[in-house]
């Protein structure tokens, strides 16, 4: 008679399984208590959590001066090719260059990937919105009403986008747009400068 005293696999698994759940279930606790009453350690972490804020917002002020400095080269860009002066020229040019804006924001992937090899590391989202920036900052530039365009940007222009072209328009004296603010009345027409 043979009695089986070898143990089987599914046995051995159940058991090391339980063994690593158990370590893990220790080290938790160890660590819970260490960081609940070992005063150098809560100090430590909390260091390494300062020191990880402070390297997050000195990125992302690194990040933002970069994307100032993207929209006023591009404001620049723009004033270098020039706007057209005839009237019929002014409105091809104004409806190309707010179909292209609004298919960059509607669309960026497509764009992303063609920046990504021209601009190296610009390659986010930033960057796009940028070029749909610069878009409607053309188009800007030629409508003879640039209040009532911005009212009309304001309510179909995706906000980062906004915010860009808002940027943009600080950087540029000549776009006259009177007071700064958004109007709730739609009674203002005009612009008084």
């Amino acid at each position: 008679m043979s009695t089986s005293t070898s143990i089987r696999p599914s046995i051995i698994i159940a058991a090391t399984v339980g063994t690593l759940v158990t370590g893990f279930l220790a080290y938790a606790l160890y660590f819970d208590h260490k960081r609940q009453t070992d005063p150098e350690f809560r100090k430590a972490l909390k260091r390494e959590s300062r020191r990880e804020a402070r390297v997050a917002r000195t990125q992302a002020e690194v990040q933002g001066a970069q994307q100032k400095e993207a929209i006023k080269a591009a404001v620049e860009v723009a004033k270098e090719e020039g706007f057209p002066t005839d009237v019929e020229d002014k409105e091809a040019y104004f409806m190309n260059e707010v179909a292209k804006g609004e298919t960059l924001c509607q669309d960026g992937t497509h764009f992303l990937e063609a920046q990504e090899f021209s601009y190296g590391t610009n390659s986010d989202a930033g960057s796009d919105h940028v070029e749909a920036a610069v878009c409607f900052y053309k188009a800007l530039k030629v409508y003879p009403q640039p209040r009532d365009l911005i009212s009309i940007y304001d309510k179909t222009v995706p906000k980062p986008v906004l915010d860009i072209l808002a940027e943009m328009i600080a950087t540029d004296p000549s776009i006259k747009v009177g007071a700064s603010g958004s109007s709730t009345g739609g009674s203002q027409h005009g612009i008084d400068d």
